[in-house]
């Protein structure tokens, strides 16, 4: 008798509420007939973890159904989503239209790995849909954006860039993981494909590493091919654990967006910080398009400027440790993280600049704390900071270009 015959045969009538952790790589058939009913999908099942597994594809279901999509894929990080959803829809000479404002791990995998397959990417602002437009003239496969880019905070107004997209025959393929799907649901506007970086909110604990591919119609098709043939595996045990953190999602990120919003007005209090970047505040230079894009909330994330650049960086650092340095995002507690020598580390410093990632910008993970509790250790850190630097400025459309 096999493993799960003896597991199925102990539990009775009874059934388990949490559904099982599936550790095998491999799985056991009965004969030629049953392995070529589960290959051709004629018969569910499973053969080798690489190729599928019951915790990835109950997770994938989930995950689906939140963002509206007909089928979902769950990968081994958000770079290998990325790469999932990206690759089967370009080739040898095709190129790719991506958003000047992007998380610094992807920029690089337009800028160095697609180039060496022949695929090229032209850069645009986004945000001028002008720009978009004029860009989509000449032939392209992907139109790529953040819903909220990485880390100013920029509002993409996915209607519109939809429309533009399809006009042109294009691929809409928007990262949503600063907004998750709680807050915004890219498919919905028009997006073709949508990938969420589950190592951060949706995951929420900071214990796993997984990325979520999903999207409309036959259009994931190529993608599970892709991901079996590159190897873009996802571990049983992270799925099982983010989908463990996907029944909190909801009461985490409308906490976290509370928080957000009220610690971004008490910071701009602060006479030590330069500037704060939140798409909540009426100075956002998106607001009006967030509230349209993001109606249900503004996000966890934002960014403030210190005056005194890095040495008032590590000052909050150090005088702070309540507010952990943890280049990442999306804990149930409120993180920092410090753009220019993390998520944007390898972006050249004239990429920096027009960005506006200076030395003194803080990316805030906000959490589901207590606000008084954040605040209070915040306080720490803002005090005796050296005023020096001048406050960054959000790109203008004329100025990206």
């Amino acid at each position: 008798m096999s493993e799960p015959q003896r597991a199925a045969d102990a539990l009775g009538p009874s059934s388990p509420l949490v559904a099982p952790l599936y550790q095998s790589a491999v799985y056991t058939l009965p004969d030629l007939d049953a392995l070529d009913r589960v290959t051709d999908g004629a018969e569910p099942g499973f053969i080798y973890q690489r190729d599928a597994h019951p915790n990835a594809q109950l997770l994938a279901a989930d995950l689906a159904a939140l963002e509206g999509a007909d089928r979902g894929l769950v990968c081994g990080s958000g770079m290998g989503a990325i790469c999932a959803l990206v690759l089967p829809h370009v080739k040898q000479g095709d190129r790719v239209v991506a958003s000047n404002r992007l998380y610094g791990r992807t920029a690089q995998l337009f800028t160095q790995e697609l180039p060496r397959f022949g695929v090229q990417t032209t850069f645009i602002d986004a945000n001028d849909l002008g720009a978009v437009r004029a860009a989509l003239q000449t032939p392209s496969r992907v139109l790529y954006a953040e819903t909220i880019s990485n880390p100013l905070l920029r509002v993409a107004d996915l209607p519109a860039l939809a429309r533009l997209a399809h006009e042109r025959d294009c691929l809409l393929v928007v990262d949503n993981t600063f907004a998750t799907p709680i807050l915004s649901r890219p498919l919905e506007h028009g997006a073709d494909l949508v990938m969420e970086s589950l190592t951060k909110m949706i995951g929420g604990h900071s214990d796993l590493m997984l990325g979520f591919a999903g999207g409309k119609g036959d259009l994931l098709a190529k993608s599970s091919q892709t991901a079996t043939v590159w190897g873009l595996v996802a571990s049983p045990f992270d799925c099982w654990l983010a989908r463990r953190g996907l029944a909190t999602l909801a009461l985490r990120q409308h906490a976290a967006c509370a928080n957000a919003a009220r610690l971004a007005e008490w910071l701009q209090s602060q006479p030590s910080v330069a500037q704060v970047i939140y798409p909540g505040l009426s100075s956002h230079v998106d607001h009006d398009l967030a509230k349209r894009v993001l109606p249900h909330g503004f996000g966890n994330m934002l960014c403030f400027e210190l005056r005194g650049g890095r040495e008032a960086v590590n000052r909050f650092m150090r005088q702070a440790p309540g507010i952990p340095f943890s280049p990442s995002l999306g804990h149930t507690a409120t993180t920092c993280s410090h753009p220019g020598t993390t998520s944007h580390r390898y972006v050249s410093a004239a990429d920096k600049e027009r960005q506006g990632i200076g030395d003194g910008l803080i990316r805030l993970s906000v959490g589901i704390e207590e606000l008084s509790g954040i605040q209070s250790e915040m306080s720490k850190g803002l005090e005796q900071t050296p005023l020096a630097a001048k406050p960054i400025s959000i790109a203008s459309p004329r100025a990206a270009r």
